[in-house]
């Protein structure tokens, strides 16, 4: 294996880490989030991204990033939410063409209740991390990159 080759497999190597702490926090956050609040990951972290926005709304795109989702699957995210009462669509004032995605009350009240949930899940899911060797120096470097955010 050569040097080119050793910076690859070094790369895989962090990718299969950062895949394995996601997954592991995922699934915790996954189980209390839908126990707790009937909300799954991404639907919280949808109504999370809404309440964190100046008036509460985004235009689809931006939701799409903020979620790490398809345009088509946003949609569909957006459709049961909107079902639920949770958020709801409005037309862009200043462009006909562009939809706003919008929290409701009903939404941001679902959050608040589910915010304790999904922090004590994650600080614990965190910490369990945090006694795996392989995954340890991970979970402590993120304090880091958020200085850098």
């Amino acid at each position: 294996m050569g040097i080119k080759d050793d910076a690859v497999e070094v790369r895989a190597q962090g990718w299969r880490t950062l895949a394995a702490l996601h997954g592991l926090i995922e699934t915790e956050l996954e189980r209390a989030l839908q126990a707790e609040s009937k909300l799954s990951v991404v639907e919280y972290t949808v109504l999370d991204a809404l309440s964190r926005q100046d008036g509460w709304h985004m235009r689809m795109q931006q939701l799409a990033r903020a979620s790490a989702l398809s345009p088509s699957a946003t949609t569909r995210l957006v459709n049961r939410l909107e079902d639920r009462g949770l958020l709801t669509r409005i037309l862009c004032a200043d462009d006909r063409r562009g939809i706003y995605t919008e929290l409701t009350s009903s939404g941001l009240r679902l959050l608040e209740g589910a915010r304790p949930v999904h922090d004590a899940t994650l600080e614990r899911a965190l910490g369990e991390a945090q006694g795996i060797p392989e995954l340890a120096p991970l979970v402590d470097a993120l304090p880091r990159l958020h200085s850098t955010v």
